[in-house]
């Protein structure tokens, strides 16, 4: 088979040759082999398992959608991320998850100032009158 994972602003992989994918869906875990009947499934965040000649690779996703033609596997996805071993992967993962933390912190506090400065100006226009 042939994995493409796509992301909003890039095509994250693209594997020839795979064997077998399994991956987290809404109803389920899913495993997907070659000669599998075509479908598609709505993808939660988690880990997705493909099976090639050397060996089986994993990567973290975040929800998106997947779609098996033929022998075409297309999984469309907001984030992934591709790590050697699972404790490897969890480990990138952790660090992406901290940062992103770290991200929305500085984003709610930046809000914060903005609308404490709205309010206070919009108190001095209201004094001016």
């Amino acid at each position: 088979m042939r994995l493409k994972v796509i992301l909003p602003h890039q095509l994250f992989l693209e594997q020839d040759d795979v064997k077998r994918v399994v991956v987290e869906t809404t109803a389920g875990a899913m495993g997907i082999l070659p000669h599998r009947l075509d479908c598609a499934a709505p993808l939660v965040p988690g880990i997705l398992i493909y099976e090639t000649a050397q060996g089986e690779n994993y990567l973290a996703l975040g929800a998106g959608m997947l779609v098996k033609t033929g022998l075409d596997v297309s999984i469309a996805v907001g984030n992934a991320i591709s790590g050697a071993d699972l404790e490897n992967l969890r480990q990138v993962v952790v660090m992406q998850l901290t940062k992103v933390d770290e991200q929305e912190r500085n984003v709610r506090t930046a809000l914060a100032k903005l609308e404490s400065n709205f309010v206070r100006r919009f108190l001095e226009l209201k004094h001016y009158e």
